[in-house]
């Protein structure tokens, strides 16, 4: 199936490793060219090289703190100077701290609003003018099933993760005329170097496989999968959804 990304212009936050590493290396091999960002210069430059090596195109990779508005101004700015326009934008960010709500400070609660919220509403609205304009465009935020059904210690996460869908939603709407779908990611139980700190400092996490139907954590290429196909042309009439990649942990129906 070709999905008609090739020499589309992505720009995938987060994606030195983990899920955001995963969506990026995915759509290098369907022939992108990325934008990629993280905080880590050495492991940025590693997921470049990892990058170069299996894609046929650009790698920009921009080093930067997404919960910093001016690294994520900084980092947009350059991007758009360099490739002029960004066509597939992909919104994503470590997870925030976990712990109960008396466990947490507001100190707690402003830093995660910046980072999971403040960036993804900074990197859209950099992104926005150029999409409309030339009628086309993909908005995908990566957030969690923890915005469906809420996880156990992760208030912070399922508490500002939701603001994300409901201004993915509302997006949906709003730029739909102009061609650009905007849809919401939500990976379940996911082999990741957060999933093994969480598990660390909670064994009780490593539990939550019993409550999967398919009885294992997923895969971030399973996960890239289904985010590289929102991001095609064979998607291009998929918009405000919610996509849940947590082999079936999710138990409602709608």
């Amino acid at each position: 199936m070709d999905l008609g990304l090739k020499d589309k212009i992505a720009f995938v936050a987060a994606s030195s490793q983990g899920l955001g590493k995963s969506v990026a290396l995915e759509l290098a091999q369907e022939g992108a060219h990325l934008v990629i960002c993280a905080r880590n210069e050495a492991d940025l430059i590693e997921t470049k090289n990892e990058i170069d090596t299996i894609g046929n195109g650009d790698v920009l990779a921009l080093t930067g703190d997404l919960s910093i508005a001016a690294d994520r101004d900084r980092m947009m700015s350059t991007a758009l100077q360099n490739y002029g326009h960004i066509d597939i934008l992909v919104t994503n960010s470590g997870g925030p701290p976990a712990g109960k709500f008396e466990d947490l400070t507001q100190e707690d609660w402003d830093k995660s609003y910046e980072l999971l919220l403040g960036s993804t509403v900074s990197l859209v609205r950099a992104v926005i003018p150029r999409m409309k304009k030339q009628e086309w465009g993909r908005i995908i935020a990566i957030t969690s099933q923890a915005v469906k059904q809420p996880v156990a210690n992760l208030i912070l996460s399922n508490s500002v993760r939701a603001s994300v869908v409901g201004l993915m939603k509302t997006l949906a709407s709003e730029l739909g005329p102009y061609g650009i779908t905007v849809n919401n990611v939500m990976p379940g139980y996911t082999q990741t170097n957060r999933l093994k700190k969480l598990i660390a400092a909670n064994p009780a996490f490593a539990s939550a496989v019993d409550e999967i139907p398919l009885k294992r954590f997923g895969n971030p290429e399973e996960f890239a999968a289904a985010v590289t196909f929102l991001a095609s042309e064979r998607a291009s009439y998929i918009t405000g959804v919610s996509l849940a990649v947590d082999g079936g942990w999710i138990k409602h129906i709608l």
